[in-house]
């Protein structure tokens, strides 16, 4: 399903980009993805950190198309339209929502440094895209 095929049946809207928003998110992101690796952190910190700079760069690349989501799983969903990730990537983003779902909402925080770890070096990709990114 394209991004048009997703505003037909209002799943995204269709928004301009904003060049300030755009920067914002990266911004916010980079200072996650820099936070995220502290060890000190506890995992739920470091993960809850990792996965934010996430979705806030999946949600750039999604802005700069000139749309937008509310929905939080649809913006890493949208990644194979808004990036060249491979569909390997993009499901360890899913994981790691689903992940967070179940931390947030029915208190489930099991500890996987493994998943933590590629979640980071997925999102070190991410942002290699997004600064490629010329709005």
């Amino acid at each position: 399903m394209t991004l048009e095929n997703l505003v037909k049946i209002n799943q995204l809207n269709s928004e301009p980009a904003d060049k300030n928003e755009f920067e914002g998110l990266v911004k916010a992101a980079v200072d996650r993805l820099t936070d995220c690796q502290i060890d000190t952190l506890s995992f739920a910190s470091r993960f809850d950190l990792a996965y934010s700079a996430a979705h806030g760069l999946a949600l750039a690349a999604l802005r700069a198309t000139g749309h937008r989501s509310d929905k939080r799983y649809l913006v890493f969903q949208c990644l194979v339209h808004t990036t060249d990730l491979g569909k390997t990537e993009i499901r360890i983003f899913l994981a790691c929502h689903n992940k967070r779902n179940l931390a947030e909402y029915e208190g489930h925080n099991d500890t996987d440094e493994q998943l933590l770890t590629e979640l980071i070096a997925n999102t070190k990709v991410l942002l290699k895209y997004v600064n490629g990114i010329k709005l």
